[in-house]
């Protein structure tokens, strides 16, 4: 039987598994091992000073190695932000945890946000719709806070290591992402509002023919509903006395009678709206 006497000093320092994850001694923080690459000889101030995520993009430094905790280009209708990191050694050597060794990495982070940005303005070059001009705005809104906040981890790393010319130039071509997303959601906006205004005219036109038309219509009617009246009781089989008047005199009296309502109806009809538009 083993006693706790008997067990060796050295094993009350193995962690011991808690719910799926290891436990750590209280007061310690866990390492951030699945985001950190295991070969990288960071220092342990900089390892604690990362979680179980990322977090927001920032420029971490400590004896003189800097760590960039960045975001990967986010997609549209997703609220996750997947994290990638870039570590320059005191030596002046990068590395980044998914895009390979060498400064190239920050220059291939920097080109995932230009490609997505040339294809978001080609669309917009080809959207005539509203829906067409709310998908751009759906991606370019994520994609222009990400670029703003990539672009101030930099500066903020230019501020910590000056002498890094990589570093500069990233900086600078950070700031021109963060610029060309926000010019692109703004011509996505003036877009959307050029459409929606234009829909809104033609609706408005094509109501205005169809009243121009309606009215048309009531004209007509107001004319020719009076000699139907007529048409209608002299057409009666009814005795009036006028059926054995010779005279064709009597179908012209009666017609003109009928025109005359009918104008009079027309006038009274169009009132209304000339005066309208005197008012306008």
């Amino acid at each position: 039987m083993i006693t706790e006497r008997m067990v060796h000093p050295t094993c009350a320092a193995v962690p011991q598994w808690r719910g799926g994850r290891l436990g750590y001694p209280v007061g310690t923080e866990e390492p951030a091992m699945d985001l950190i690459p295991r070969d990288w000889k960071l220092p342990d101030t900089l390892r604690s000073r990362l979680g179980d995520e990322g977090g927001r993009q920032r420029a971490l430094f400590a004896e003189g190695h800097l760590l960039l905790v960045l975001h990967e280009v986010p997609k549209a209708n997703d609220p996750d932000r997947k994290t990638r990191l870039l570590w320059r050694a005191p030596d002046g050597k990068w590395d980044s945890s998914t895009l390979g060794g060498g400064v190239t990495g920050l220059v291939k982070h920097l080109a995932e946000f230009a490609k997505v940005i040339d294809g978001l303005e080609d669309r917009l070059q080809n959207a005539h719709h509203a829906r067409d001009y709310f998908s751009i705005l759906q991606h370019v809104t994520p994609l222009g806070r990400t670029t703003r906040n990539l672009a101030n981890a930099l500066q903020e790393a230019r501020g910590l290591v000056t002498n890094d010319r990589e570093l500069i130039v990233a900086r600078d071509k950070a700031g021109n992402l963060e610029r060309a997303c926000e010019l692109l959601h703004a011509d996505a906006v003036h877009g959307l509002d050029f459409t929606v205004a234009r829909q809104g005219e033609e609706m408005a036109k094509a109501s205005a023919d169809m009243a121009r038309a309606g009215h048309r219509l009531n004209m007509i009617a107001a004319v020719f509903l009076p000699l139907s009246a007529v048409a209608s009781v002299f057409g009666m089989q009814l005795t009036s006395g006028l059926e054995h008047v010779a005279s064709p005199w009597l179908f012209w009296i009666v017609l003109a009678i009928g025109v005359f309502i009918g104008l009079v109806m027309k006038a009274m009809i169009a009132q209304p709206g000339a005066k309208d538009e005197k008012k306008v």
